[in-house]
């Protein structure tokens, strides 16, 4: 998500300009700690966010498909799809970039199939809303459009029978968002209110309720290029040279609750869309699920990972990381209990980078890959790497503390034992032990630039389902 059009949204729109592995065998899911505390004004956890819950945790209570040979679709709809979610109903809502017209629209899937029930476009105007939109306890996605209207989009049946889409409330956020600026993320509080960030630097509260909107710039210079998290301490936000965590007053304007700078290197890296950290920040810890905040730094030549404790914001450790692969990540960290997995977006071939993305420091680089386990120590008082491999992730990956497994897709090199990448490279479901970082089942799910997933979350469904998004629609994963 960016300042100036293409934001993250366009990124991922303009790419449309390995056989099964053997079966996983049945195994029991190792016990983490808790996930993030459920957020009253979101949907279920592990599907109401981009990364599964309001802590952005990337983590989720549900199991992926069960054992044995497995099955994929593609659904086609002609748009890059970075955002699906899925409600108490069970009803996938899924948030698109048309390619053609670059035209954000929402579908409401079949939980039967995945197709499109149905769809409706939003607002576009020269910014777009962005992508980081969750569903509320009414199973409503909100979302900021084009007109820097923040949304919620139900679903219902018409007289007819048929499926609809429509807004069920409005409220402008105009006044408080710059001419020029757009919103990057949403998240809701424990209040109530909706938290947004802009992508130039402006944090704010919205209720809807009641129309209040209050606002507090950050320092000038300072960009907002991916998501934001909430939790009951407060809202983490990462801006391209600190993360901070933000609490509001009574009347819900926002206040700096504390600062933590980040080194955030010479540039760029390729593989990255803004010169700074990646990381949409991510709450985790043992007791609470939500004792530390982390993100990883834009550091030259190896990152960090730096985790933070959420009351006072004191740093528990910095650790190198993908030091066995390119070491850059666009990517939000998975954490759990003590756990932290990071993975490599070093060199990932975007097709288009946003305007404002600067010159990447070097100038192009391979697609090495990369994956990274970090434990915090029981104690606290620090963090040590567990593992470092080349695992190529093609997506964010996502935990389940039901199975035990970390579930992405691989983009594999055509020629075998190369970091080449082309167009068409295959693209393969995949299941790894987050014990050691070995990679266990996996389904090829097809080749070239209409199964790219550059870089996007998958949700994991009830029933086992994985849904993923692509350049040009959804990829559907099932047991077969």
């Amino acid at each position: 998500m960016r300042l100036t059009l293409p934001s993250r949204a366009a990124v991922l729109a303009a790419a449309a300009l390995l056989a099964v592995g053997a079966a996983s065998p049945a195994r029991a899911a190792p016990a983490y700690g808790p996930l993030p505390p459920h957020n009253p004004y979101a949907g279920p956890d592990g599907t109401a966010t981009m990364h599964g819950d309001t802590g952005s945790s990337d983590a989720t209570p549900l199991p992926g498909p069960r054992a044995g040979a497995l099955a994929s679709d593609r659904i086609a709809l002609q748009s890059a799809c970075p955002t699906i979610l899925v409600g108490s109903d069970g009803f996938p809502v899924a948030l698109c970039t048309t390619i053609f017209g670059l035209t954000p629209t929402v579908h409401l899937l079949d939980p039967a199939d995945g197709g499109s029930l149905t769809e409706l476009p939003l607002a576009k105007g020269s910014l777009l809303g962005g992508v980081y939109a969750y569903l509320d306890n009414q199973d409503r996605l909100v979302a900021v459009d084009g007109n820097r209207d923040l949304l919620r989009i139900a679903h219902r049946r018409d007289a007819a029978g048929h499926w609809e889409l429509f807004v069920d409330s409005r409220l402008p956020l105009a006044g408080a968002v710059p001419d020029g600026d757009a919103v990057t993320g949403v998240s809701p509080d424990w209040q109530g209110r909706v938290w947004f960030a802009t992508g130039g630097g402006v944090v704010g509260t919205a209720d809807d309720r009641t129309g209040a909107v209050r606002t507090l710039a950050l320092p000038a210079g300072e960009k907002v290029a991916n998501s934001i998290s909430t939790a009951p301490a407060g809202t983490a936000v990462a801006t391209s040279h600190a993360t901070y965590l933000l609490t509001a007053d009574a009347d819900g304007t926002p206040r700096v609750a504390w600062r933590q700078a980040y080194d955030r290197g010479p540039g760029r890296k390729p593989g990255q869309l803004s010169w700074g950290t990646g990381s949409t920040p991510t709450f985790f810890g043992p007791q609470s699920g939500t004792d530390y905040v982390t993100i990883v730094d834009n550091a030259a030549p190896t990152v960090n990972l730096l985790v933070y404790r959420t009351d006072t914001g004191a740093q528990v450790c910095s650790v190198p990381v993908l030091r066995a692969g390119g070491s850059g990540s666009e990517n939000s960290p998975v954490a759990v209990g003590n756990a932290v997995f990071i993975a490599s977006t070093y060199g990932y071939p975007y097709p288009k980078l946003p305007d404002d993305a600067g010159t990447s420091v070097p100038a192009s680089d391979k697609f090495y890959g990369g994956l990274s386990r970090v434990d915090v120590r029981p104690d606290g008082s620090g963090c040590d790497l567990k593992w470092d491999n080349k695992v190529r992730s093609a997506a964010v990956p996502r935990l389940s503390t039901a199975d035990g497994l970390i579930h992405t897709v691989l983009r594999n090199p055509v020629i075998p034992g190369t970091n080449t990448t082309s167009a068409v490279d295959p693209y393969s479901y995949a299941e790894v032990d987050p014990a050691t970082g070995a990679v266990g089942r996996t389904k090829y799910l097809g080749g070239g630039f209409i199964f790219d997933t550059l870089q996007m979350v998958g949700s994991i469904a009830p029933g086992g389902v994985v849904y993923q998004g692509s350049t040009t629609g959804v990829l559907r994963i099932t047991a077969g």
